[in-house]
């Protein structure tokens, strides 16, 4: 066997295997996202790639590069793939990725709320239930991972929802997770195909109060312990001029 062979040759015969100082190209992002202009002042995001086992998806996004995102949406894994992200800055680049978010559920409660009394003004009545809080427990829990199976030994229980005003619940539930980045609220009002989110909430929380809308006077609710994976690439896109007014009809 011959030794101390150059390695210009080497490369020469192996097509740049083993010489190489080059570092490898690390493998695209499973999440894929692009952006496109449907108008000056509309923006289209797609996502392919999602994980089959998420729970649903995040889409985000920037105004710099690397910049604080802010959520466009909470998406059901069974539902879209495309959003809009309507009536943007003009002349302003937009960028954007998607998340897939995973973590187990608790059990749906149901709730009616009442019809407003005579004389209710909401306004004028306490919410300091609305905030998130850690809520002492009854008994010590002892928290499971919601990263590794069986991911469901982490799922928050006991969930319940005290009627407050005939917009207002309480929530309450026992937090079992030991690893979650937070809990999610979702809500799925009466006739409705699937859960959507309505509240994002910090992790080793387990009270929250929610102010419905007119539609959700009767609806299931779940809590959900989660959990982002990976991010998608970034995408991009650049807004146009603001749209010239429709000039006045000729007298």
């Amino acid at each position: 066997m011959r030794f101390g062979m150059p390695c210009v040759l080497v490369l020469a015969v192996l097509g740049l295997a083993g010489c190489s100082s080059e570092p490898p190209v690390p493998a695209p992002p499973a999440l894929q996202v692009t952006a496109n202009l449907l108008s000056p002042t509309d923006i289209v995001v797609e996502s392919k790639g999602h994980s089959p086992d998420a729970a649903g998806h995040i889409v985000e996004f920037a105004t710099e590069p690397n910049g604080s995102y802010t959520t466009l949406e909470f998406v059901p894994t069974s539902s879209r793939t495309r959003y809009q992200h309507p009536n943007v800055v003009p002349e302003t680049t937009f960028y954007y990725r998607v998340r897939d978010y995973f973590g187990p559920a608790s059990s749906p409660v149901e709730i009616v709320l009442p019809e407003a009394p005579p004389g209710e003004d909401i306004e004028k009545l306490p919410h300091e239930w609305t905030e998130p809080r850690r809520l002492p427990m009854a008994a010590v829990v002892e928290a499971k991972p919601i990263r590794v199976a069986p991911s469901a030994a982490g799922a928050p229980t006991d969930l319940k929802g005290i009627v407050k005003h005939s917009k207002g619940i309480h929530f309450t539930w026992i937090d079992r997770a030991s690893d979650e980045q937070g809990y999610l609220l979702e809500l799925r009002p009466e006739g409705a195909p699937e859960f959507g989110v309505v509240a994002l909430i910090d992790p080793d929380m387990n009270s929250f109060g929610l102010i419905t809308l007119p539609n959700e006077k009767r609806a299931a609710f779940r809590i959900r312990a989660f959990y982002y994976g990976p991010a998608s690439n970034i995408a991009k896109a650049t807004s146009g001029p603001e749209p010239v007014g429709t000039p006045p009809p000729k007298s």
